[in-house]
């Protein structure tokens, strides 16, 4: 906006000077012209980067006075006209809307001097070329406003969808490829336990570890192919069905118990509520001391589906504790749904997902 002003201040002097030159013009108006061109150039910017008013204003009423005496000496010539309004597009560009209406109505008065008739004409064209100029630059200030909140905005966006995906696989590591090792850990335990009086039991158990640790690379890989594109997934009973099993294997036999009639839910509730499922079963193993578990999904309800993990272990699960039930939590919020965690201390904990579907 700035550079077109300067062109059409420029072009307005270059007007002027084919004027005195070409048509015998007064040049004693190049002088105020001159100051004008340079004021309109180079002095805009500085007093826009100050935080005080009165430059603004004080910017304003010299330009003023500078287009006024060049559009009088001149004769109302075209470069002067057009000198007045860069001087209108300015004031809109620094001052507030009620000084630029002052602005735009006294600009006409500079055909006070002519004749009643004549000058009434020629006032009223100029007022309407005042406020034309002056509503359009109006306009493409807001629309520069505009597009720069857009761009903000966008930004914005950019940086909360890269949160929302580093969030995301956070909670997928944790929740597929940490339980993944509790389960190792839990087998290796075993194995070490066993391993003098009952050499086979603990290779067994070795085997179903190594088994286990297969799976969780290929979890990894699955996470990392998550990133590209979204693999697809067992129905939630059957991949319940192997938590469970994997559950059971690892020293705590886990029931799976589905109700009402089983529905397709979206992937992001599916994905949740298996995570939920995970999380739980991973707590159960690694603090609760249960000697079961159970799995419960009911689909009884016709707006959402419930997650049950309950454990018959201490009872000493706290809500607020762990990142893997926060990234549970924020797995059924961001889907409209809740958490719960229920604990009774020596009767065991229950962990409740809802999520609409």
């Amino acid at each position: 906006m700035k550079r077109a002003l300067a062109a059409l201040t420029a072009a307005a002097f270059v007007t002027l000077v084919v004027d005195v030159v070409a048509a015998h013009g007064p040049a004693v108006s190049l002088g105020p012209a001159v100051a004008f061109l340079l004021a309109a150039t180079f002095g805009i910017g500085p007093v826009e980067r100050r935080p005080e008013r009165w430059p603004r204003y004080a910017y304003v009423i010299a330009l003023f006075l500078l287009g006024g005496a060049v559009f009088t000496i001149s004769g109302a010539s075209v470069g002067a006209t057009l000198l007045l309004v860069v001087l209108v597009s300015q004031a809109t560009l620094l001052l507030p809307v009620p000084a630029v209406v002052v602005v735009v109505a006294l600009v006409p008065f500079f055909h006070a001097g002519m004749a009643f008739a004549e000058g009434l004409r020629e006032g009223l064209g100029l007022l309407a070329a005042a406020v034309f100029a002056a509503v359009l630059t109006k306009l493409l200030v807001r629309e520069q406003t505009a597009r720069k909140q857009l761009r903000e905005y966008a930004l914005q966006a950019e940086r909360l969808a890269a949160a929302q995906e580093r969030n995301r696989v956070a909670r997928d590591i944790h929740d597929g490829l940490g339980h993944a090792l509790t389960v190792v850990q839990m087998q290796i335990k075993a194995a070490r336990a066993v391993l003098a009086s009952q050499p086979e039991r603990a290779d067994d158990v070795l085997a179903k570890a190594q088994d286990q640790a297969e799976e969780a690379l290929r979890e990894v890989r699955r996470s990392v192919g998550a990133l590209r594109e979204r693999q697809p997934a067992l129905p939630l009973p059957e991949a319940l069905k192997e938590l469970a099993a994997e559950t059971s294997a690892a020293g705590v036999p886990t029931d799976v118990t589905v109700t009402g009639p089983v529905r397709t839910l979206g992937e992001e509730a599916t994905e949740s509520l298996f995570r939920a499922a995970q999380e739980g079963l991973t707590n159960v193993r690694r603090h609760a001391g249960a000697g079961r578990a159970a799995l419960t999904l009911d689909y009884s309800r016709p707006t959402d589906v419930r997650l049950e993990v309950h454990d018959d272990g201490s009872g000493t699960a706290r809500e607020g504790a762990g990142f893997g039930l926060l990234g549970v939590r924020e797995r059924a919020a961001h889907l409209g749904g809740r958490m719960s965690l229920e604990s009774v201390p020596g009767k065991g904990s229950t962990l409740r997902v809802e999520v609409p579907g």
